[in-house]
This record gives C-alpha cells, sequence and structure tokens, in this order.
C-alpha cells in the first residue's frame, strides 16, 4: 500500500488561495483543490472540517494579503497614512483582483465570515485627527471618502477602466479636499 500524502493545513490554505487568485473564488472545490495538491480530498478534511472552513481561512488569508498591501504603501511614506490606505485598496484590486473580489464583492446575504471592523476604526480615527471632527462625522466623512475609493477599486478589478497611479492619487486628493470644504474643514 503507498504512503498517504502529508499535506500540511498552510499547504492546503496556500493552494486554495492561489486557485481564488487564478480563477476565482466559484472555482474553490474539494476535488479541484485536491487536484492542485497532487492528492485526495482527505487532507483537506483532514486540516478543515468542511469546505466552509477552508473558504473562511482563505478570506482571513485574502485580508491578511490586502494589508500587507496597505502596511507597504503607508510604509513608503510618499502619501499621508489615510490617502495610502486608499492608493493600496485601489492597487489590490487591480493587481489581485480575484482576491479583491472573495473580500468586496460577494454576496453578504446570511455571511458567516466573522470580520474585523479595526482597520475602518483606524482610518476613521486617522480622519478624525487629520480634521478635527467629532467621531460621528469622522465615521460619516470616511464611509463617504470609502465609497468613493472603492468605486475606483471596483472599476479596476473589473477592468471597466484603468486609471494610472497619478491620476488616482489625483483623484483622492480632489476627493479628499473636497469633502473637507463640505465639513466646514478648509
Amino acid at each position: 500500500m503507498p504512503p498517504k500524502v502529508k499535506v500540511s493545513r498552510e499547504e492546503i490554505l496556500q493552494a486554495a488561495t492561489a486557485l481564488v487568485r487564478k480563477s476565482g473564488a466559484d472555482a474553490l472545490g474539494a476535488r479541484t483543490l485536491a487536484s492542485a495538491l497532487n492528492c485526495s480530498t482527505q487532507p483537506i478534511f483532514s486540516n478543515f472540517e468542511t469546505m466552509e472552513d477552508l473558504r473562511i481561512a482563505v478570506v482571513a488569508e485574502a485580508e491578511r494579503i490586502c494589508g500587507a498591501y496597505m502596511q507597504a504603501e503607508i510604509g513608503q511614506g510618499k502619501f499621508p497614512a489615510y490617502k495610502a490606505s486608499g492608493m493600496a485598496y485601489i492597487r489590490f484590486a487591480g493587481e489581485e483582483k480575484e482576491l479583491f473580489k472573495l473580500l468586496y464583492m460577494r454576496d453578504r446575504t446570511d455571511e458567516i465570515v466573522p470580520e474585523s471592523s479595526a482597520l475602518g476604526d483606524r482610518m476613521e480615527f486617522l480622519v478624525q485627527q487629520n480634521t478635527g471632527l467629532d467621531e460621528q462625522e469622522s465615521k460619516l466623512f470616511h464611509l463617504e471618502m470609502w465609497a468613493f475609493v472603492h468605486g475606483i477599486a471596483v472599476m479596476n478589478a473589473t477592468r471597466f477602466v484603468e486609471l494610472d497611479g497619478a491620476l488616482i492619487s489625483r483623484m483622492l486628493t480632489d476627493a479628499y479636499l473636497g469633502l473637507r470644504k463640505q465639513y466646514g474643514k478648509d
């Protein structure tokens, strides 16, 4: 009898993430993944109780990757942290289209994936620090700004339009300054 193929949880997660990157979230299935790993489905279900558990782990990995984009952009110091996070979000959408779609363009009806609001809280805090707005106004300001950034990111992810970094930077600055003016924070 041939020895069982030993595949680690991390190898399964990386292969699943690669599969989603290449073919989209709908391609993530036990048999497809087992084929990519050159093993049976047994190691998958030995490491993940269900395919939903694996999907949740892939979402967490995609969030980690998106966070790395933001940290790298902020770390470059080219833009203030708030703008850098928007630039990174848009770049992530363009470079990691399927992971972006998994994170930000999925149907959330009956969603069971736990998601952190820590990033949103941090962005609202940056708005509050940079503008002097109170907590409630900062939340609304960030929501309005994020809706604008998300629209550009979706256009990037779906290839509706591809904008260069300089134009995106200008658009984000214009939107930010426009909101500051709207809130009386010129």
